[in-house]
């Protein structure tokens, strides 16, 4: 089984899988408490994916300060540090609809802010203070960057990502690679969609024709098209989230000796996930 979908360690199990490991938990349901962190494929180890505060995971096992979790929105699985998670999971309000946004001690614009937050945080919502909602915990994040309902249309989205830094593995406005652009636009609509560009692959059915929210696949990449001539993807060739014309990206990818272009599949409109 592929280990990014498997939930288990090599010594626990999660119930209902048939896994042969020398335990098998329920496991717990938790919430990622920090602004973003490393979901990593052994404790210490290299990262995988990231994950943004208020995503719900089940935890699997803990040992030595680390936690294996299952991400509940697409079943990832991977080692998180355990002081990251929070057993309190209060109802979700909003998601930060806006690139990026800060959580404040006060609703007052020039306070010193607390954390930074990246679109797709989750956050329960108590009240309003003017411009600024109260969060649960206290803080205030501007009411102007949340979203209590989906965005219509992941290619906007991504397009709002536009110059965000590269990163391997990255989830966030501070640095995205190319299928965490792609999880993050689907994912800000309430669409379904795997973590890696591979999965994704896998997941869509093949579109008979380039259009607006497409996904286009090459040997472990993913862009979106904005229209039948023009892309966006994250890219380690600028370093960046930029648009780029498709027939040039497809001939320039495959004279570096990075793989033919795999074709174009188009997002399951009915593959929903809660929303916020």
């Amino acid at each position: 089984m592929d280990r990014r979908l498997t939930p288990a360690t090599d010594r626990v199990a999660l119930a209902g899988w048939d896994l042969e490991r020398p335990a098998v938990t329920d496991g717990a349901p938790m919430r990622i408490a920090a602004a973003l962190t490393d979901l990593r494929r052994a404790p210490g180890g290299a990262r995988d994916r990231q994950l943004l505060l208020g995503a719900d995971v089940t935890v699997i096992e803990q040992r030595d300060g680390w936690a294996f979790i299952r991400a509940e929105a697409d079943g990832y699985c991977g080692w998180v540090i355990a002081a990251a998670l929070t057993a309190a999971r209060p109802p979700v309000t909003h998601r930060v609809g806006a690139p990026a946004s800060h959580v404040y001690p006060a609703p007052d614009f020039k306070q010193g802010e607390r954390i930074g937050l990246s679109m797709g945080c989750r956050l329960s919502v108590l009240a309003t203070e003017g411009r600024f909602a109260r969060l649960e915990d206290g803080g205030y994040v501007p009411l102007a960057h949340l979203s209590d309902a989906p965005a219509r249309d992941p290619a906007t989205v991504a397009q709002s990502l536009l110059g965000t830094p590269y990163l391997w593995g990255g989830n966030s406005r501070g640095g995205i690679d190319c299928s965490g652009l792609v999880q993050a636009a689907l994912h800000a609509c309430a669409i379904a969609c795997p973590g890696d560009s591979d999965l994704q692959c896998a997941a869509f059915p093949e579109s008979p024709a380039i259009g607006r929210g497409d996904l286009l696949f090459w040997p472990g990449h993913v862009a979106m098209a904005l229209d039948g001539r023009t892309m966006i993807h994250a890219t380690a060739w600028t370093m960046s989230v930029v648009t780029e014309d498709i027939a040039a990206a497809i001939a320039r990818i495959e004279a570096a000796g990075d793989g033919p272009f795999l074709g174009a599949r188009r997002p399951a409109l009915d593959g929903r996930i809660a929303f916020p």
